[in-house]
């Protein structure tokens, strides 16, 4: 059965409390990792966040946790190197991913920045969904489709997050709601709610750490 994609709906007030407390509580940084080996230890709930560079991915994780400079955000395209570890509470990780395109670096070190990345997405057991981030402006683009077509064949459900949505008025990000909803479902591993997010006045980021909570 082909599924409907669809902005998703608002958490309930009491998944929303869970959130809110599971982000209140302490977040902090454990370790950027280059290789396989340096990972740590598998014993906690992970989400990993995944966007193009410039999309606004440093942005939603300061938002999200509410710390300003948790993860370093940068004007210079493909700067994050490592997957970056954060320890949020007892039981989970958020993992920032290294960001993808245009990365102002010798094709060896991109691909094994690549490498290091097709290794996690296949071989972690505790991660629970990869947040694809998608600025709404622009919607899915190629370099976007590469990280998505990984995530199908490594069978890692993921889930599409607009950012910047605040940059549209409400009809131009009903338009690009309905295009992204387009492209995701030709895509097995895709998950059938699009968050719509904006780190700049907070729209959906209480939605998001509700879904994160949820997890446990």
């Amino acid at each position: 059965m082909k599924l409907a994609f669809a902005e998703a709906a608002e958490p309930d007030a009491e998944a929303m409390e869970r959130g809110r407390r599971l982000f209140a509580g302490p977040c902090d940084f454990v370790k950027g990792v280059v290789a396989m080996d340096g990972l740590p230890a598998a014993d906690r709930v992970e989400v990993c966040f995944a966007g193009r560079s410039n999309v606004g991915k440093s942005s939603l994780i300061n938002a999200l946790t509410g710390r300003k400079t948790l993860a370093r955000a940068s004007n210079t395209p493909g700067r994050t190197q490592e997957i970056n570890f954060f320890a949020l509470g007892p039981a989970h990780y958020l993992v920032d991913l290294p960001g993808y395109g245009f990365a102002k670096a010798p094709k060896p070190v991109v691909e094994r920045w690549q490498a290091l990345l097709k290794a996690y997405l296949a071989g972690r057991p505790t991660l629970r969904r990869a947040f694809v981030l998608i600025d709404a402006r622009h919607g899915v683009k190629p370099v976007d489709e590469e990280i998505i077509s990984l995530l199908d064949r490594s069978a890692v459900t993921f889930q599409a997050v607009l950012t910047k949505a605040d940059k549209l008025a409400p009809a131009a990000r009903a338009e690009s709601l309905a295009a992204v909803a387009r492209d995701l479902a030709r895509h097995p591993a895709a998950f059938p709610e699009i968050l719509v997010t904006s780190a700049e006045t907070g729209a959906g980021i209480p939605a998001l750490r509700a879904l994160i909570a949820g997890m446990a």
